[in-house]
Formats: C-alpha cells, sequence, structure tokens
C-alpha cells in the first residue's frame, strides 16, 4: 500500500515592491525611515514563511506534532491557510499560495513509491510479467501482490510464467 507524507509546510506569498516608507515597516525594517523616504521599486519577490510547529506551546515548551494533532496534514494545512488569509490582506502582497513537500513510500518494504507507467507496461523488459499494467507498483513483491489482489490480477508465478 501506498502512504503518503506531507511534510515541509510553506507559505509563500508575493510582495509587490511599490510602497512607501510607511509601509516598509511592514516587512521588518524599522528606524530607516530617512534613508527610506519616497519609494522603493522592483520587480515582485517571493517570501517563503514556515509556520511553528503544531507542538510548540510557547517558550521552553514543546511536545511532538502527534502529540499536538490527531490529523498532522490537516492542522498543519489549516494553520498555513489562515496564515496565508491574514497576510493577503496587507496591501503589498499581490498573491500567495500553500505548499508541502509530498512523498510516497511502501506500506511493506519502506522504499519510495514507484509505479510502472503507460509505456513500461507496453514493454516487456519492464514487467514482471504479461499481466502487469500500469500503475503497478515496481519495489517489492508484496506491494505487487497486494495491487493485483485489489484489481482482481492473476498473481506474479514464481517461476516467472504468466
Amino acid at each position: 500500500m501506498k502512504i503518503t507524507n506531507r511534510d515541509d509546510w510553506r507559505v509563500i506569498i508575493e510582495i509587490r515592491p511599490r510602497y512607501t516608507h510607511t509601509h516598509i515597516s511592514a516587512l521588518g525594517f524599522t528606524n530607516l525611515d530617512y534613508d527610506l523616504d519616497g519609494e522603493i521599486d522592483g520587480d515582485p519577490f517571493e517570501l517563503t514563511i514556515a509556520p511553528r510547529s503544531l507542538g510548540d506551546l510557547g517558550p521552553g515548551l514543546s511536545v511532538g506534532d502527534r502529540l499536538a494533532s490527531r490529523d498532522i496534514d490537516a492542522a498543519y494545512k489549516r494553520r498555513c491557510e489562515a496564515m496565508l488569509a491574514e497576510l493577503l490582506r496587507a496591501p503589498h502582497v499581490q498573491s500567495g499560495r500553500v505548499t508541502y513537500t509530498e512523498t510516497h513510500t511502501c506500506s511493506h518494504c519502506w522504499l519510495v513509491w514507484e509505479e510502472l507507467t503507460a509505456d513500461e507496461a507496453a514493454d516487456d523488459s519492464t514487467n514482471q510479467d504479461k499481466r502487469s499494467v500500469e500503475g503497478e507498483p515496481v519495489c517489492c513483491g508484496k506491494a505487487i501482490a497486494e495491487f493485483r489482489s485489489e484489481r482482481g490480477i492473476p498473481a506474479v508465478q514464481q517461476d516467472g510464467a504468466a
């Protein structure tokens, strides 16, 4: 079975760098009013913001994400979407999105989950047998057996016969 893990949650915003010195302080640049009197021009740029961990309970107090939430992905998604909604209220934030890294592993062998493509399924040299199909996992025999069982495809023969 394919297991999907999401981590490295981020909020990415695009900032339109055309604002007066009063907006500069909103980005954390303080005490520069004298030098930044006027406008800053340039191309829009992206700013990436990582949310604090779910288990961050304040200064010196933290627990693991699994103790903080039963559904870690949903909790990070809610947190990032709330951050994005707040950031999009600022006049200098042009757009934004929530991103994360997604990895897929096999529940049997814990290797990276890979599947036969349509071209590979049509190529006898990359198949287990004549019954191999697009989407069939390639990591281990247990994953192949589970995939075939769920779809009513006969199991791979031990001697390689179809």
